[in-house]
């Protein structure tokens, strides 16, 4: 299976609060975030792993330059990457997806914390659901809510995703930012841009709208850092 991540980002409230450091490269639990995820995807058997970061700063692009050099921790990295700066994460996702149509992916953005026995778990079902036929993806999804404007993902009672929602008083569940995907899915994609459509939610929306079958897989918590506040949470959280 090939992994990819968004890695775009300005990392502009991060900024604001004195972090230095772009985002990938914000460390939690002694590891660069994008360190983390690449490690995380390589024990989880990634044929392929495709990073998309900006051309604003050059730290990002040097620091992946090394890993597709020297391996990361010794071990080699299968590593693709696109430097680009776009407007919107689906846009970027736009821009790595020629490299996601040959198999299914999974695809989250460089500050997703999350557990990596619930993600290794996450993972062989989403494999097995693609063996049995079952889904055309699989999302992440927590009842644990940190999120300003978060994505509420209605389901029905064997986790089929029905829906996604700005508001609900109703759905249990949020969007993780953890995007299992098969290649049909890009089709999709490629709808949203040429309707001028630049944000995930209305991706997600319209996988629905165009009758692909999604499940949600429940993970304990998830968590995202866009603030200096969000490392100390992370860290916490990590270590628990």
């Amino acid at each position: 299976m090939k992994y990819a991540v968004i890695a775009a980002g300005e990392g502009s409230r991060l900024a604001a609060e004195g972090i230095d450091v772009p985002k990938p490269l914000v460390k939690v639990g002694g590891e660069h975030l994008i360190d983390r995820l690449i490690r995380v995807f390589i024990e989880n058997e990634a044929e392929e792993i495709v990073v998309i970061c900006n051309d604003i700063t050059a730290q990002v692009s040097l620091h992946l330059v090394k890993l597709q050099a020297d391996g990361l921790q010794g071990q080699p990295v299968p590593l693709r990457f696109v430097v680009k700066s776009t407007p919107s994460s689906m846009h970027s996702f736009y821009e790595i997806s020629r490299y996601l149509g040959d198999g299914p992916f999974c695809l989250t953005t460089v500050d997703t914390i999350f557990r990596e026995d619930e993600f290794k778990d996450y993972i062989s079902v989403f494999r097995k659901s693609l063996e049995g036929g079952e889904a055309d993806g699989m999302m992440g999804v927590t009842d644990f809510i940190d999120d300003e404007k978060p994505l509420y993902v209605d389901t029905d009672g064997q986790m089929n995703i029905t829906g996604f929602l700005d508001k609900s008083d109703t759905c249990r569940y949020i969007s993780g930012g953890i995007y299992g995907l098969t290649p049909k899915t890009i089709d999709t994609l490629n709808g949203c841009m040429g309707r001028g459509e630049s944000r995930m939610r209305n991706f997600q929306r319209a996988l629905i709208a165009d009758g692909h079958r999604l499940k949600a897989y429940r993970f304990s918590k998830v968590l995202d850092i866009d603030h200096a506040s969000d490392i100390i949470k992370a860290e916490q959280f990590i270590t628990d």
